[in-house]
């Protein structure tokens, strides 16, 4: 039996509202991740309030999926850890690099929710995903946002207050990809979108 195994949650036991509460863990250390640089599972706990044996599990999880690495420490039992470091040639910025990991995260949540809805809660079994198109200048682009942001608002801070949570509530993935949709055509990467 491995460090992992003592530490995974029972797969046979876990519902829809764990599997996105593992998928809000994750994002939440990838974003302290980015903010502070490096951290342990302890420091992680401290920050976000969740056990240092949950933390260090999905920690382990990031770095087993290529995500984060070890941080350079000097010895002892404290494991700090990092955004795994890509050289020169992976192409892109940090931030880039973290977006994709975010969309991959969030890709991987979605997944997983079609394969084991039939097995959620009946009033959960349906999901929410809608898609759009609509012509927009980057101002409204913006403002489009704002207003997502806006209509969120009185639920985040659901996230540090758990008594502000109603009965039933559960962690609900809330995904909004606003991009201007550019032209199919090769060698047009000097043209802007719509050109």
């Amino acid at each position: 039996m491995t460090e992992d195994d003592v530490d995974a949650p029972n797969d046979r036991t876990r519902g829809a509202g764990e599997e996105l509460r593992e998928h809000e863990v994750r994002t939440q250390l990838l974003d302290l991740l980015a903010e502070v640089g490096a951290v342990t599972a302890t420091e992680a706990a401290a920050r976000l309030g969740h056990s240092s044996g949950l933390c260090s599990f999905h920690l382990r999880q990031l770095a087993r999926h290529g995500y984060i690495e070890e941080a350079p420490h000097r010895g002892g039992r404290a494991r700090p850890w990092r955004l795994k470091r890509h050289t020169a040639t992976a192409g892109g910025s940090a931030d880039a690099r973290f977006g994709d990991m975010a969309r991959g995260l969030e890709d991987e949540s979605w997944q997983r929710w079609l394969a084991q809805r039939d097995e959620a809660p009946a009033d959960w079994r349906h999901g929410e995903a809608f898609s759009a198109v609509a012509y927009l200048t980057p101002a409204e682009m913006r403002r489009v946002a704002g207003v997502v942001r806006q209509a969120l608002a009185p639920y985040q801070d659901r996230e540090q207050r758990p008594l502000a949570r109603p009965d039933g509530a559960l962690p609900v993935a809330l995904i909004t990809r606003l991009f201007p949709l550019l032209p199919h055509a090769t060698g047009a990467a000097d043209q802007g979108p719509g050109a």
